[in-house]
């Protein structure tokens, strides 16, 4: 009877973690399709699906009621988790990608002193020299490109500018980058925005929309949605650049 007890408690343990993979699977793909937006064009929305999958079953094998956590907040950090960790085990950030940005930026600073005002995308890919459709497939290809790199923190004497100030703000270097005057800067930066990109970047960081989800919501296409995030990130990013000189 022991036994037989034991066995019943396992069937129901197994039967268990089967359903909440049955009723979480949908949750890798949303956090998979809202990642992309992110990621470059050599990124599979399918491989993210698959790792966020295993991200999933080893949140099942391993959750705990008694800690008090929901398991959709748990598995949903366990499935970020997988998926971050495969991108960077494939370095998904190259460098060709850094350098097409940064030219991208370059164009913007020049063409926002000169004018006064946002540039429009046929005025930026004018400045670069290049095609309006070569510059929107740019955007697209650049997607993955970061509000801020490291390198970015770095002088061109390559000293850290994080470790210069470790010894300041109670020594949290990372203070420096919380302080008022940046958190004012993103602000203004966003609020800089086209209206259309200032909407795309609601949608996306507040709303959780996907750019399928965007996209139907501003009636364009969903590479449409990549291009318009990744160009509101380049103007902000070149304003964020522009800023942190004065700080080093």
């Amino acid at each position: 009877m022991q036994y037989l007890s034991k066995q019943i408690d396992m069937d129901y343990g197994k039967a268990e973690q089967e359903r909440l993979v049955a009723e979480f699977a949908p949750l890798v793909k949303r956090i998979a399709y809202h990642m992309m937006a992110r990621l470059p064009a050599s990124v599979q929305v399918d491989d993210l699906i698959q790792v966020g999958l295993v991200g999933l079953l080893d949140a099942v094998r391993n959750f705990d009621q008694n800690q008090g956590a929901q398991f959709e907040t748990y598995a949903t950090q366990r499935i970020r988790g997988a998926m971050l960790d495969e991108l960077r085990n494939a370095d998904w950030a190259s460098r060709s990608v850094r350098r097409q940005f940064r030219e991208i930026e370059a164009a913007l600073h020049t063409l926002e002193h000169r004018l006064g005002r946002a540039p429009g995308e046929a005025e930026i890919a004018a400045e670069m020299g290049i095609e309006l459709a070569e510059y929107q497939q740019i955007l697209q290809d650049t997607r993955g490109a970061q509000l801020l790199y490291l390198e970015d923190l770095t002088s061109a004497d390559d000293s850290d500018y994080l470790e210069r100030h470790e010894v300041d703000s109670g020594g949290n270097p990372l203070d420096i980058l919380d302080e008022g005057d940046f958190k004012r800067l993103l602000v203004d930066a966003i609020t800089a925005l086209p209206e259309r990109e200032k909407l795309v970047m609601g949608l996306y960081y507040e709303q959780e929309l996907n750019l399928k989800e965007i996209g139907e919501v501003l009636g364009v296409s969903e590479s449409r949605v990549c291009q318009l995030h990744s160009q509101a990130v380049a103007r902000i990013r070149q304003r964020v650049t522009d800023w942190l000189p004065n700080k080093k």
